[in-house]
């Protein structure tokens, strides 16, 4: 059994200034959040400048949330907004396609890290073909572990736009991996 309290309880201590739960909550969710960034900006430190400013954000307007979606889903749209935001005043928006290549998996064998690589590296490739909002879908569902229904509410669409976007992306990177070789199951 858990004794670790759960995201509204920690948002709602939040609320009252404890540090405590907010170290908490932003231990919970920075690597993801940073990581999402990422997807969205490209660039490593401007991703880290945001992810920041979104968990100030949540520090300062945790006594706003209304409860009305989940505490996860309310950080990712702060932080979804703040990196359009981002995005909007650098005028450029240019996917860092290196970040994936500097993350090790140092438990494999050379040669299965290799392979892994060169894996990884196809199907990235495959998923910067994609549209940016199928992109962000896929970034989402597989990366994050978001429900449809999370997604719909993080950015604000229907849950049947998310399940067709979702269906056309699977649909893409089928193709775009069939072409590249790599030999996956994408639907």
């Amino acid at each position: 059994m858990s004794t670790e309290p759960d995201d509204k309880t920690l948002l709602e201590r939040v609320a009252l200034k404890n540090e405590a739960a907010f170290r908490t909550l932003y231990d919970r969710y920075h690597g993801r959040i940073y990581h999402y960034i990422t997807t969205i900006v490209g660039d490593l430190a401007m991703a880290e400048d945001v992810a920041t400013e979104a968990f100030l954000d949540v520090w300062r307007g945790a006594e706003k949330f209304s409860g009305r979606s989940q505490v996860k889903t309310w950080i990712f749209a702060i932080a979804r907004n703040k990196a359009i935001s981002a995005l909007r005043k650098r005028r450029e928006s240019p996917l860092d396609e290196s970040f994936a290549e500097r993350l090790e998996d140092c438990a494999d064998t050379p040669e299965m890290a290799s392979l892994k690589a060169s894996m990884a590296e196809t199907l990235k490739a495959c998923v910067a073909h994609l549209s940016a909002k199928h992109r962000e879908i896929v970034h989402l569902v597989y990366y994050q572990e978001m429900s449809i229904k999370e997604v719909a509410a993080l950015l604000e669409i229907p849950e049947n736009t998310v399940k067709t976007r979702m269906f056309h992306a699977r649909k893409q990177l089928a193709a775009l991996a069939a072409k590249a070789g790599l030999d996956t199951h994408m639907s």
